[in-house]
């Protein structure tokens, strides 16, 4: 390597986190903190890491959008994929964001749902067509021969529904909502005593502590 993993160390020091600075309600500071870095300029603020637990327990994680926040966190996958079995075997997950920017980091733990049929419907269909139609093209996490066959069913796909606006939504394909008990903000801070701010629900009231770094 051309450098030591090792010497790779970064100062924070641009704001603080105190109890005093977040809203009771953990959801509400969530939002703040997305506004903050949408304003920051963050590249893609809702890119966020999807933590499931799959056969025999082992983790796996991978980068999933964030879509909307509403009494959770919603996100959109084809059901069928790796995730989406992980999420029907044990529905719980973890979700991360990271923005650099703003030295921030928001982790969070809940229960997972899918979203009503209609709410998936909507918006799929207010995706680009393109977007529909791969969405159609992909069996999403088998193993496939070559990138041919992907491209095959795409020109198919895209010749079936040419004259159209919209596609029907796949019946595989539609949106999860994670509901917290639990949300971690994090605030980098200098010599690595970063603030740590965290909501944990008990019995339906929102219990905020700090945390050792």
């Amino acid at each position: 390597m051309s450098k030591d993993i090792a010497s790779i160390r970064k100062e924070y020091s641009k704001h603080s986190l105190d109890i005093a600075d977040v809203d009771k309600n953990p959801l509400k500071t969530f939002n703040q903190w997305f506004n903050e870095a949408m304003k920051a300029e963050v590249t893609e603020p809702n890119a966020m890491t999807l933590s499931t637990v799959g056969k025999n327990n082992v983790p796996a994680g991978r980068i999933v959008l964030l879509k909307e926040v509403d009494k959770g966190f919603v996100f959109y996958t084809n059901y069928q994929s790796d995730k989406g079995r992980e999420l029907e075997e044990n529905p719980v997950a973890g979700l991360t964001f990271f923005w650099p920017e703003l030295e921030r980091q928001v982790r969070i733990q809940g229960d997972v749902e899918k979203v009503s049929e209609e709410m998936s419907t909507e918006y799929f269909q207010s995706r680009p067509k393109e977007s529909q139609i791969g969405a159609w093209t992909s069996p999403q996490s088998s193993v496939i021969k070559n990138r041919e066959i992907l491209q095959e069913r795409e020109q198919s796909i895209a010749s079936k529904y040419k004259d159209d606006k919209v596609l029907p939504r796949p019946k595989q394909w539609g949106g999860y909502r994670l509901n917290a008990f639990h949300i971690e903000f994090w605030q980098g801070r200098p010599s690595r005593l970063h603030d740590r701010i965290a909501y944990t629900l008990i019995e339906g009231n929102w219990q905020i502590n700090r945390l050792a770094p």
